[in-house]
């Protein structure tokens, strides 16, 4: 594939994903099951790489630390989530809803309802 060449992925998902769980040191409540269908790994002109794809996961919640150049934006495709800040604030999102997570973001992933989203993050 080249970096000209279209890309189309979406629901339903097909192949075998990658399965994760969040490090256990990082783990608030539950131990959810992640599945992720990476679409591209690319490298971007000004950033080391951009990742694409479908993810999907229990519920459940763990903390989150971004580094200093990665960024994630991605949109609900089905379930419910909730990505909590440090200072207790949070923004939830559903099927439609996109959040746009920044460089060096600390705080929590929630899980409310099995959540399965289209991703894209650069770093």
């Amino acid at each position: 594939m080249s970096a000209y060449d279209l890309l189309s992925f979406g629901l339903p998902v097909t192949g075998q994903p990658e399965l994760s769980h969040p490090k256990p040191d990082r783990l608030i409540a539950g131990n959810p099951l992640r599945e992720t269908w990476n679409a591209l790994d690319a490298p971007l002109i000004g950033a080391q790489s951009l990742s694409t794809g479908v993810w999907r996961c229990e519920p459940g919640h763990w903390a989150i630390a971004f580094g200093p150049t990665e960024r994630e934006v991605f949109t609900v495709l089905q379930g419910r989530c909730r990505i909590h800040r440090d200072d207790g604030s949070h923004e939830e999102a559903g099927p439609g809803q996109a959040i746009h997570i920044p460089p060096g973001f600390t705080g929590s992933f929630e899980v409310l309802e099995t959540v399965t989203k289209v991703y894209v993050i650069v770093e």
